[in-house]
C-alpha cells in the first residue's frame, strides 16, 4: 500500500475511532443522567464530579487514538505499491465508503474521496484535446456517458460479466451496433445530487470542446441515483445553453428513485425515532452521519433548492421541485420489479419501487414528465440487473434506433 493511502486509511481510522467514542459518551451520558434527574439538586454534586470525570475521560481517549492512527502514518516508509482504487476489490471498498461518507471524505480533504473524472483503462482520463485523442484514435461524434448509482464506479456497468471478457456491457454494444464512443464516469456518490449534477455539466463542456471530432449527438446513460445526476445536470446547462446540450438527444434512467427511495426514508424515520430518547440519542447520529449523496434519495432531489438551508434530518419533509427536462431530448425510465408480481409491487427492485422508477407518483402529487412510450417495466429483475442485461440493451436500443430513423 503506498504511503498516501496509508495515511488517508489513519486519518479516517482516527476519525472513526474519534467518533465511536463520542457515541459511547452520549450513550453513557443518556443513561446517567436519567437517574440524575429523577434525584434532582441532591445527586448535583455527584454528577458535577460524574460529568467532570468522564469528560477528561473520554477527550483523552479521543485525543489517544488520534495520535495513534498518526503515528501509524508516520511509520510506513514510502513506497510505489499500485493505489488502492487500481485493484477491483480496493476500488469497491473505496466506492462504498464514498456513497456512506463521501462527503466527511471531502470536507476532511481525504484522498479517498473522490473527484468526477472519465475512466480510461483504469485510470483518470485528461480531458485536454492530445489526451483525448490518444486515448480514442476511433472517436466518433456519437458519444454514449454512462453515470453509474451510489457506492458504485465506472466498473459497476460491466456487472454480472467475466473481468476479461469481450463486449459485454451497454458501451461495447452500442459502439459495435450503432457507432457511439461509450465513456465512462466515476464521482463521489456522498456529494449532493446537485453538486454532482454541476460537475457532470461542467465535465461535458471541457470534454465537448476537447474531443477529437465534432460532437454531434449525446445520450446520457444513469443507473439509480446516475439518472437524478445526468437530469441535474441537464437542469444546470438549461438556461446556459453549451454545445453539449444542444446534442443531447436522449437521457435513460435505469432504476432512479425519482420520487425517493423507501429505504432512505426508513432510515430517516428510524433515526427520528432515536434521537427522542437520550440512551438513543447517540445511535440517531451514527445514523444520521450518512452522506448527503443517501438523504437526497429520501425524495429523488436533483437541485440545490431542494436542500440548501434546510435540516436534512427533519422528519419525512418532501422539498424537493421537479426539474424540466432538456427541450429537444427524449428521457426514458426503464425500471424492474421482483417477482412473483406481488412481492415486486411492494419491494420494487429491491432498492428502487415502480411508482418512483417511473415518476408517475404514489399518491404523492408529484410527477416526473415522461412520456407513455418513452417507459419500459422489466418484471423478473432486481435493482443492479439494470446495469447490464439483454432486455435492458434491446429497449434502449429500440429507442435509439426508433428515434434516429
Amino acid at each position: 500500500m503506498r504511503k498516501t493511502d496509508v495515511e488517508a486509511t489513519t486519518d479516517l481510522a482516527g476519525a472513526a475511532l474519534a467518533a465511536g467514542i463520542s457515541a459511547i459518551q452520549d450513550t453513557h451520558t443518556g443513561i446517567a443522567g436519567r437517574p440524575f434527574r429523577v434525584l434532582g439538586v441532591a445527586a448535583a454534586p455527584a454528577r458535577l464530579i460524574h460529568d467532570t470525570v468522564s469528560t477528561a475521560v473520554y477527550a483523552g481517549l479521543r485525543a489517544g487514538l488520534r495520535a495513534a492512527a498518526g503515528l501509524g502514518a508516520i511509520a510506513v516508509p514510502a513506497d510505489e505499491s499500485p493505489a488502492v482504487d487500481s485493484h477491483r476489490t480496493g476500488s469497491a471498498v473505496l466506492a462504498v465508503l464514498n456513497g456512506l461518507y463521501g462527503d466527511h471524505l471531502a470536507a476532511r480533504g481525504n484522498r479517498f474521496a473522490f473527484g468526477m473524472t472519465v475512466r480510461h483503462e483504469g485510470g483518470d482520463l485528461s480531458l485536454e484535446p492530445d489526451g483525448l485523442a490518444g486515448a480514442f484514435p476511433d472517436a466518433t461524434a456519437r458519444l454514449v456517458v454512462f453515470v453509474h448509482g451510489l457506492c458504485e464506479t465506472d466498473r459497476a456497468w460491466r456487472y454480472g460479466s467475466a473481468p476479461d471478457s469481450g463486449p459485454a456491457g451497454y458501451g461495447d454494444r452500442l459502439h459495435n451496433d450503432l457507432g457511439f464512443t461509450p465513456l465512462y464516469l466515476r464521482y463521489n456518490t456522498g456529494l449532493h445530487v446537485s453538486e454532482n449534477g454541476r460537475a457532470l455539466a461542467g465535465l461535458l463542456d471541457e470534454l465537448v470542446r476537447g474531443w477529437p471530432v465534432p460532437v454531434r449527438e449525446v445520450v446520457l446513460v444513469g443507473h439509480s441515483m446516475g439518472g437524478l445526476v445526468a437530469r441535474s445536470a441537464c437542469h444546470y446547462r438549461r438556461a446556459g445553453r453549451q454545445p453539449w446540450t444542444d446534442a443531447v438527444r436522449h437521457v435513460f434512467c435505469l432504476g432512479a428513485p425519482h420520487l425517493g427511495a423507501d429505504l432512505e426514508k426508513g432510515t430517516n424515520v428510524l433515526a427520528w425515532a432515536l434521537a427522542k430518547l437520550p440512551e438513543t440519542r447517540s445511535l440517531a447520529g451514527v445514523l444520521n452521519a450518512r452522506s448527503v449523496g443517501i438523504k437526497d434519495l429520501r425524495f429523488g432531489s436533483c437541485a440545490d433548492e431542494d436542500w440548501c438551508d434546510c435540516d436534512p434530518d427533519e422528519f419525512l419533509r418532501d422539498r424537493c421541485q421537479e426539474v424540466p427536462f432538456l427541450p429537444g431530448a427524449h428521457y426514458y425510465f426503464i425500471a424492474a420489479t421482483l417477482n412473483p408480481q406481488a412481492v415486486g409491487q411492494v419491494f420494487g427492485d429491491l432498492l428502487v419501487r415502480l411508482p418512483s422508477a417511473s415518476g408517475q407518483g404514489d399518491g404523492t402529487g408529484r410527477r416526473v414528465p415522461f412520456e407513455v412510450e418513452h417507459g419500459h417495466h422489466v418484471p423478473g429483475l432486481h435493482h443492479f440487473d439494470l446495469l447490464n442485461h439483454p432486455a435492458v440493451y434491446r429497449q434502449m436500443h429500440t429507442w435509439l434506433t426508433r428515434h434516429n430513423g
